[in-house]
């Protein structure tokens, strides 16, 4: 009898196209949803990757021009209002309010400093949301996907001792198939959320890191303009 069962369970195919194309309508949808989630995580971590590196690299050569010594005219008008890099477009839009202040006679208009702390807080603010673009998709997949797997499961499992009582028996033939359907679903909702969760976390230090950087340059940036107030006069 045993032998008879072991030989009926070698010929099941326990491939993994061959346990999806078993798998029920709904335990079909929810592996083919993890997947889909799964690659789309992979589509925004490479991609994340890429961005953060370039932002670093250009906030590296920004620091360069601007501590280079030049003045701060100079220095705007080489990179321009609309320049690349996070901190070039804070400097640009610190720089741009601040020329916009002078007067025609050449004094500056009261509340100058204020102005330009609040556009280049603007500036940070949009360049922290343009490099988190994507994150909160992969704390999404890294919180939900094992429950969405898990899910997959307990209606495969259900569907396998339906299987049994319709046919009467607990061979092992009958009930091998069916459980190890429902766990590949929890194994694609572990392989969509463990990614997703080292790298949203990895991603959200370096971007916390890089919105610093910004911040710290606007406030150096600030005391710089500060000193040219207090000795310039308004």
């Amino acid at each position: 009898m045993e032998a008879d069962t072991l030989a009926a369970v070698q010929q099941v195919d326990f491939s993994l196209l061959a346990l999806f194309l078993r798998a029920t309508l709904t335990v079909k949808i929810v592996m083919l949803l993890l997947i889909l989630a799964s690659f789309w995580s992979w589509s925004i971590i490479i991609q994340k990757y890429l961005d953060l590196r370039r932002a670093r690299a250009e906030a590296a050569d920004f620091d360069e021009e601007f501590w280079s010594g030049e003045p701060l005219d100079v220095v705007y008008d080489r990179f321009g209002p609309d320049p690349h890099g996070g901190a070039a477009r804070v400097f640009a839009a610190g720089m741009a309010e601040w020329q916009r202040s002078h007067r025609q006679s050449g004094g500056l208009i009261a509340g100058t400093q204020s102005r330009i702390e609040r556009a280049m807080n603007v500036a940070i603010g949009r360049e922290s949301e343009d490099i988190g673009r994507g994150l909160s998709f992969l704390a999404t997949v890294g919180s939900i996907s094992p429950f969405v797997g898990l899910f997959g499961t307990v209606w495969g499992i259900k569907n396998a001792f339906e299987e049994i009582a319709l046919q009467q028996s607990t061979n092992l033939a009958v009930v091998a198939p069916g459980i190890a359907e429902a766990l590949l679903a929890t194994g694609l909702g572990l392989l969509a959320a463990i990614p997703a969760v080292i790298f949203y976390n990895k991603f959200s230090q370096e971007t916390d890191a890089l919105v610093g950087r910004y911040e710290g340059f606007a406030d150096e940036f600030s005391m710089i303009l500060s000193r040219q107030l207090d000795g310039g006069g308004t």
